[in-house]
């Protein structure tokens, strides 16, 4: 077993508040949450004992929206409108992508994820066994959506990989079917979507409402939001997740509601786009899961969740004029639990005996941390990726002071990740 002894714990549990008690960890799980007796101590062999000195072991964060290998366009296109951006410079780009890159890409993101004390990303992108494999060699989790657009031949492949990526015997790997979005797909896609959610009984996904002229061309198009037009066609029959949710209406909210549907914000690219500032706190009082992401790296062009967290509680000061409007407790939920319930990872999102040891230690013995008043809410409004000591994910190490366990050497993916970028151009 792994020993955190020495330091504070924040569960995510029931009052967000940190407590003097010690984590250990047994294969892939939480094995204890508390304070030992002498008798739990002398009876216990660890192989591992992990002196925090008074620094912070809590949940890791989840990415619940991003395009991982984007990583390559980092930088690459900016000061652009939505589909200026997209029609313009991402796609012409993305269509020169193949198995090589997105591996290399994507294990460079990983790096990010890591370093910044995040284990799961929720993501959509092409390429599908590259992104698979830079992850599970990485040991992060592959939680993916389906990026798939155009007309109803596309349902084939949404289908294959759905039955292909979920799998039993492959608990770090999912696969959420869905749509690139409304804007980009065919009502004949659409319509099998919704097809697919009720055959196999499974939660959906999209970019949804990114963009006012987006929601716009949908009511011109159908009569109604993407929230309703997806609604109408059964894809959110067993739930789902959807991103950015900038210009929802009452109705979308409340469809949201009566379906469970996760919301996902991303509020760094959602400024950098100018797309707007969604109403999480709408969402939120309305009883609705909400996430947090970066989006990709294209379009933030950071994978820090620390900077997203501390947007999502400014941004919904700014929108309701008021310095409480929204509690940074709720934007740590956010950024942990509200982000595996994004993936469906149930066994992924508190530090409690049973639960999968995704973890990461916060070190408080930094500037940006000190004095100690509010801890959870130091997190969101001054910490950073600086504070990450270690990161954990099923029980393994993969990111301690600077140094990852991966399998491969950063600069090998840096050299990689140039050379790939530079063939491109």
């Amino acid at each position: 077993m792994i020993r955190f002894y020495n330091g504070l714990v924040l569960t995510m549990q029931g009052e967000i508040k940190p407590e003097e008690a010690e984590v250990w960890v047994d294969g892939d799980k939480i094995a204890f949450v508390g304070v030992p007796t002498a008798q739990q101590l002398e009876n216990a062999v660890f192989e591992r004992q992990t002196d925090l000195g008074g620094d912070l072991i809590m949940p890791s964060l989840k990415n619940a929206h991003t395009h991982s290998a984007m990583t390559f366009l980092r930088s690459f296109a900016d000061g652009l409108p939505l589909h200026e951006w997209l029609t313009q410079q991402i796609f012409p780009m993305e269509a020169k992508l193949d198995d090589e890159r997105i591996y290399w890409f994507t294990k460079l993101a990983i790096l990010e994820y890591l370093s910044s004390g995040c284990t799961a990303a929720l993501d959509m992108y092409f390429y599908l066994d590259s992104y698979v494999s830079a992850c599970t060699e990485s040991g992060f989790r592959c939680i993916m959506c389906s990026a798939d657009s155009g007309d109803a031949n596309a349902l084939t492949a949404i289908e294959d990989a759905y039955v292909k990526y979920n799998k039993p015997d492959r608990p770090f790997v999912k696969y959420i079917p869905g749509l690139h979005a409304e804007y980009t797909c065919s009502k004949e896609l659409i319509e099998g979507i919704g097809a697919l959610a009720r055959k196999y009984r499974t939660p959906t996904s999209a970019h949804n409402s990114e963009t006012a002229s987006e929601v716009a061309g949908c009511i011109e198009r159908y009569g109604m939001t993407p929230t309703q037009l997806l609604e109408s066609v059964g894809a959110f029959d067993f739930g789902g997740v959807q991103y950015h949710c900038v210009h929802l209406s009452q109705q979308d909210i409340d469809i949201f509601k009566r379906r469970g549907i996760t919301a996902v914000h991303c509020p760094a690219s959602n400024l950098k786009l100018a797309s707007g500032i969604a109403d999480i706190k709408a969402m939120h009082n309305a009883g609705i899961n909400v996430a947090l992401g970066t989006d990709g790296p294209a379009s933030n062009n950071a994978l820090d969740m620390f900077r997203e967290m501390y947007l999502m509680s400014v941004l919904q000061n700014i929108k309701y004029n008021d310095a409480a409007a929204f509690d940074a407790l709720d934007v740590l939920k956010a950024a942990t639990v509200g982000g595996a319930k994004a993936m469906y990872l149930d066994d992924c999102d508190v530090i409690a005996e049973g639960k999968q040891a995704d973890l990461i230690v916060i070190d408080l013995h930094k500037p940006n941390m000190q004095p100690i008043n509010n801890i959870p809410k130091n997190i969101v409004y001054s910490g950073g990726k600086s504070n990450v000591r270690l990161t954990m994910c099923a029980g393994k190490v993969l990111y301690e002071n600077g140094e990852y366990v991966i399998g491969e050497q950063p600069e090998k993916i840096f050299a990689n990740a140039q050379r790939l970028v530079d063939e491109m151009k």
